[in-house]
């Protein structure tokens, strides 16, 4: 039997993000990293991404879907996201990495929330932080107390990262409404989407502070 549109829409949004976090961190890694310890420790994060991927692919297979099909509709959005805010320097893609992901994770959660125990769990499976947060927050309050200029220049380069998922995420939720609803009981209208929205300010919020900008 077929999942609902809904959980094939989740899954496949997480599997394209874990599939494109993967290339992107790849990427990263080879052209920003300063050394070769943060190169190899860039590296190492990304294969746990593409690890997560095979899950999520296999998990969408078993489930009667079409994994290319399921991830096809976020292609555009994803792609777009990324190529408006490609970093321009290691501290730049740490931020991304950290705070960028970070806000959209947060939404994958709550959508899974609601869901089949074992879907919730696939999905708490792959968002699991994977030392992603210490490694990011180190390197930047490193960066930041090396140069404090940079930290200004950090929070509005955060800013940006922030608006343009939003950005994104409603135009997702715009042309795939089964993903919006596991998120937003449509009986509670505009006032479930505030707290969504709060809760996710608020997660953005810690994340800022704990690398110091």
């Amino acid at each position: 039997m077929k999942e609902s549109p809904g959980v094939v829409d989740l899954l496949g949004v997480l599997a394209y993000a874990e599939l494109s976090a993967y290339a992107r961190m790849t990427e990263d890694a080879a052209t920003l990293a300063p050394s070769l310890a943060d190169r190899a420790a860039l590296s190492e994060l990304a294969v746990t991404e593409y690890a997560h991927f095979r899950l999520l692919r296999d998990r969408l297979a078993e489930l009667g879907a079409d994994p290319d099909e399921a991830m096809t509709p976020f292609v555009a959005a994803l792609d777009a996201w990324h190529a408006q805010t490609r970093p321009a320097d290691w501290l730049q893609a740490l931020v991304k990495t950290y705070v960028g992901d970070g806000i959209a994770l947060d939404f994958y959660r709550e959508a899974a929330r609601h869901l089949d125990p074992s879907i919730a769990e696939l999905v708490d499976e792959v968002l699991v932080d994977e030392g992603r947060s210490q490694f990011a927050v180190e390197r930047v309050r490193a960066g930041i107390e090396a140069d404090p200029r940079a930290g200004a220049r950090l929070a509005l380069w955060a800013r940006r990262l922030v608006g343009e998922a939003l950005s994104q995420a409603q135009q997702v939720a715009t042309a795939r409404p089964e993903l919006a609803l596991l998120v937003v009981d449509p009986d509670g209208g505009q006032s479930d989407i505030s707290r969504l929205f709060a809760k996710l300010t608020e997660e953005h919020g810690k994340r800022m502070a704990a690398m110091g900008i």
